[in-house]
């Protein structure tokens, strides 16, 4: 049956108006979070808007796993980190610079480089297996929790916090929950049309899985993260990206091994998993030697990620243009709601 690309696109439109929101509210109720409970904003970032924008990866690549598509479930998990770091913190530093702490970034950027690493190796050998979910699961936990203490220790904000109403922190959660929600539901609306134009298109799994639904997926993290740029909360923007990129692959990808193990596409396992390495040591190192990232920085980034797509697919010159027809109503979106 033919698709209606009205439909397709009303799709686009709502995933794109309901991300716009949701990404705007979340942040105004995380830094808000952040302030009543004595944490840093990067803390929050890391966690609660980290692992919240990360919801639809999870709720897709389980499904693709039960459907037996590894090269979507898979393909949007890795994609996704390659699509947080170069996509994402490239537009966000494109609008406003990124500061970085070095103490913090060394231990969250090398947490990113190691947890790529690992399901690098798995790839090659076991692939997503039961055991290896109860590893990258267990792996989460304990970054969790070391993230939580040391930046509990370093905050400088307790006895603001101390002094603040509790009373209005159960609505800062509500607000967040619900940010988080509409934020599925956005991205939910943004998968299904795309998915649908790609495969009008004819684009392989493994090429869907790494670009439209990897892309589709991190619009939360893009939205929340430009949100979060023009905001000037650059510790939230680059905490979303970092904890992000690690529950993708020790949270998403534990509970899809655990869920229903996969295997790894070979060209994922060859190729793209040494891109996802490399781009998780460019922004460790750019973070470290430059203390942050600035707009020459997210050109570079931004450049890096076009040149990803046009390897991995180079007759995608329509399929950019369609993407770049979705995204444009984000800068005036988020204009009006900020």
């Amino acid at each position: 049956m033919p698709i209606a690309i009205d439909s397709v696109w009303v799709l686009i439109g709502l995933g794109l108006l309901f991300l716009a929101f949701g990404g705007n509210f979340l942040v105004r109720a995380s830094v808000d979070i952040a302030a009543r409970l004595g944490v840093s904003p990067l803390l929050i970032g890391l966690t609660l808007v980290g692992f919240g924008t990360s919801t639809p990866e999870l709720v897709t690549s389980i499904q693709a796993a039960l459907v037996h598509a590894p090269g979507i479930a898979i393909g949007n998990i890795v994609g996704s980190n390659i699509s947080n770091i170069l996509l994402i913190i490239g537009l966000s530093a494109l609008l406003t610079p990124i500061a970085a702490r070095a103490g913090a970034v060394f231990r969250d950027g090398a947490f990113v480089v190691i947890t790529a690493v690992l399901l690098a190796w798995v790839s090659l050998t076991d692939g997503l297996s039961a055991g290896t979910g109860v590893l990258f699961l267990a792996l989460l936990v304990i970054y969790v929790l070391i993230a939580w203490a040391s930046e509990r220790a370093q905050s400088t904000t307790v006895q603001v916090a101390i002094a603040h109403s509790r009373s209005g922190l159960a609505l800062s959660l509500v607000i967040a929950a619900a940010s988080i929600a509409i934020l599925i539901l956005g991205a939910s609306f943004l998968v299904e049309g795309s998915v649908r134009l790609a495969r009008s298109n004819g684009f392989s799994e493994e090429f869907v899985g790494l670009t439209i639904v990897a892309i589709g997926t991190s619009l939360p993290e893009l939205f929340t993260s430009v949100t979060a740029a023009f905001k000037r909360q650059s510790d939230i923007a680059l905490g979303n990206v970092l904890g992000s990129s690690i529950y993708n692959i020790l949270g998403i990808g534990g509970a899809t091994a655990l869920i229903h193990p996969v295997a790894v596409p070979a060209q994922i396992a060859n190729f793209d998993n040494l891109i996802m390495i490399g781009a998780s040591v460019l922004i460790l190192l750019w973070c470290l030697l430059a203390r942050g990232i600035g707009r020459l920085g997210g050109l570079v980034f931004l450049a890096l990620y076009g040149g990803y797509i046009y390897v991995i697919h180079p007759s995608q010159a329509v399929l950019l243009q369609d993407l770049t027809k979705a995204l444009a109503p984000l800068v005036q979106a988020l204009a009006r709601v900020t």
